[in-house]
């Protein structure tokens, strides 16, 4: 029986820890590789490919556990349902803490909850697996099922975006240039120690010699913590083609509200990922926003793609299966089972528990602060 995670360490503890943080900073001033602590709200420029560099060793070496984060104000203009906001642990802890928390709001305008995952990407690395369908071609070193390796590690996976044809971008893996990167694109950048960062190729996201996967879907759909113009358009059909209400054929007329997910990144590192039925992109966008999101990029649409699981053996360091594995979403379509599944063509995104130990626990909110409602006001 697990032990329950940490989630915010007495005072004295806090106090120790900022001590040795500090002194760490300063013993390692003179060198290239000194980095401030993971908890600094100083961040390097995506622009730039030194400065991104540089983050990704710091992500690499920090052992202390982003903040967690603040209970999500429900939208104004969205029915009440019990529960939103508050978060829940979810999935294997790591080193004691819980590295995967989730809750739902129902969007601005909507009337079904959608969920959304927060994962912290000190405690979490990402890595791209890939599909015979999408990207397509092969073979890959990483694709389904997940191994027995890997298993022991795995925290959390979601879905990837669309099949190439219709993506509008790129896709790059293990060094392999599978389709040609477009500028402009929406791309899910991941590091070689596992961070991810998410923006606009070439113009807040670039290649950098750490750079091992990127994954390309359609244009941004957050940037600078706000819905992009294109988010906020009347043209919904720009953000992919869609199943009807009530039946997915080729004679089927698509629905602007429809299962839908994202994923962005918050002024810290989180990841964060939303997902649920009867969405727009602009509601999609707004769900990453109030969850954090300073950037952030649609991923896969419609019930049969859309999917988000987490992985909770019985002892520490046992093999994620599907029997241990529980959805974010409890309808969607595919679960737990998927990503172990041989014939499953599609490109997904595990989370992972880094191998280097945590050394100091998780700090607690800032003082004085209180629930979040994103950047864009109250809603």
């Amino acid at each position: 029986m697990h032990a329950p995670p940490r989630r915010r360490p007495a005072p004295a503890v806090l106090v120790a820890t900022a001590l040795l943080g500090l002194s760490v900073v300063l013993a390692a001033c003179g060198g290239p590789s000194s980095a401030a602590p993971a908890s600094s709200k100083r961040h390097a420029s995506p622009t730039s490919a030194g400065h991104a560099t540089a983050a990704s060793r710091r992500a690499a070496t920090t052992a202390r556990p982003l903040a967690p984060p603040h209970p999500l104000v429900p939208f104004s203009t969205a029915p009440v349902v019990a529960g939103a906001g508050s978060w829940t642990p979810a999935g294997r802890v790591v080193d004691g803490t819980a590295a995967v928390e989730e809750t739902h709001l129902v969007p601005p305008g909507g009337t079904q909850p959608a969920g959304i995952a927060w994962m912290d990407s000190n405690l979490l690395s990402a890595r791209l697996y890939s599909g015979s369908l999408s990207p397509g071609g092969g073979p890959y070193p990483y694709t389904a099922p997940i191994q027995p390796a890997q298993a022991a590690s795995v925290v959390a996976v979601f879905n990837g975006g669309f099949q190439m044809k219709t993506a509008q971008g790129g896709y790059y893996t293990t060094s392999r240039l599978i389709d040609p990167l477009v500028p402009g694109a929406a791309s899910l950048v991941i590091d070689s120690n596992g961070s991810v960062r998410i923006g606009a190729w070439d113009a807040t996201v670039s290649m950098t010699p750490d750079v091992v996967a990127v994954r390309q879907n359609l244009v941004p759909l957050v940037a600078g913590g706000q819905p992009t113009p294109t988010a906020a358009s009347a043209d919904w059909q720009a953000w992919g083609n869609t199943c009807g209400a009530t039946a997915c054929t080729a004679t089927t007329p698509g629905v602007e509200h429809q299962w839908r997910s994202g994923v962005g990144t918050t002024a810290d590192g989180a990841l964060v990922y939303a997902t649920g039925p009867g969405l727009s992109p602009l509601q999609l966008a707004d769900l990453l926003v109030r969850a954090g999101a300073v950037e952030g990029m649609q991923l896969d649409i419609n019930p049969d793609w859309d999917v988000f699981v987490t992985y909770d053996p019985p002892t520490p360091g046992g093999l994620a299966t599907p029997a241990n594995g529980g959805k974010l979403v409890a309808t969607t379509v595919q679960g737990p089972g998927t990503f172990f599944e041989p014939a499953w063509a599609r490109d997904f995104i595990t989370m992972s528990a880094r191998p280097s130990p945590v050394t100091a626990p998780r700090p607690a909110a800032a003082p004085g602060s209180g629930p979040s409602h994103g950047r864009r006001g109250t809603g």
